[in-house]
């Protein structure tokens, strides 16, 4: 399986990072040894000291798929999820200064929480609701009606590049929010009303 990640899918999150508003869907991968294994916390890596939650929602593939029309796109997922795209943001600016890919800062061990997953049919799609509390205190709050490229829409677009697989992961990208982690913090994701996931920071 794989994991493929979207950047830049929230405009209020391009402003925060000062980043320019894309004008095609940004799309980076991750390896599946970034899957934190369930129940592990998460330890903050040695060569980062600023890194950071992205909470996302999450789309399993459940069949082959390969230049999907995006009227099609919803056959090819049954079910959505939450995680956490954890980014180490210093590692991440050397990098995006010196013109060289990210994989270092986006991509490590441990990088990808995947919580919970949850038949699709039990939401609305186009204003799905999702939350990321760090120590019991919301710190992003969002709604997919604010993505730049909506579900079925990306799907289509990876599947230009991509040939989708069952069981790989999309990283639908982050809202506003995002921020530093501490050793010691909890993060719980909510997606809704249901709790995804709850991860302790080492």
């Amino acid at each position: 399986m794989k994991i493929i990640c979207i950047g830049r899918n929230y405009a209020k999150h391009i402003e925060e990072l000062a980043n320019e508003r894309p004008d095609n869907p940004v799309v980076f991968l991750k390896p599946d040894s970034a899957i934190l294994p369930k129940k592990n916390p998460f330890f903050i890596p040695p060569f980062s000291n600023d890194v950071h939650y992205e909470v996302e929602v999450l789309v399993k593939i459940n069949k082959v798929g390969k230049h999907i029309a995006p009227k099609f796109a919803h056959k090819y997922y049954d079910e959505v999820g939450l995680g956490i795209d954890f980014t180490a943001r210093d590692v991440q600016t050397a990098c995006k200064e010196k013109g060289l890919p990210w994989e270092k800062a986006k991509a490590f061990d441990g990088s990808a929480i995947v919580g919970e997953f949850y038949p699709k049919s039990s939401f609305d799609l186009e204003n799905l609701k999702f939350q990321l509390l760090k120590n019991d205190e919301v710190v992003q709050d969002g709604n997919t009606n604010a993505m730049l490229w909506k579900i079925d829409e990306l799907i289509a677009y990876v599947s230009q590049y991509f040939t989708l697989k069952k069981g790989d992961l999309i990283f639908t990208g982050t809202p506003a929010g995002v921020g530093k982690v501490q050793a010691d913090d909890v993060l719980i994701g909510m997606i809704e009303d249901k709790k995804a996931f709850q991860i302790r920071v080492k």
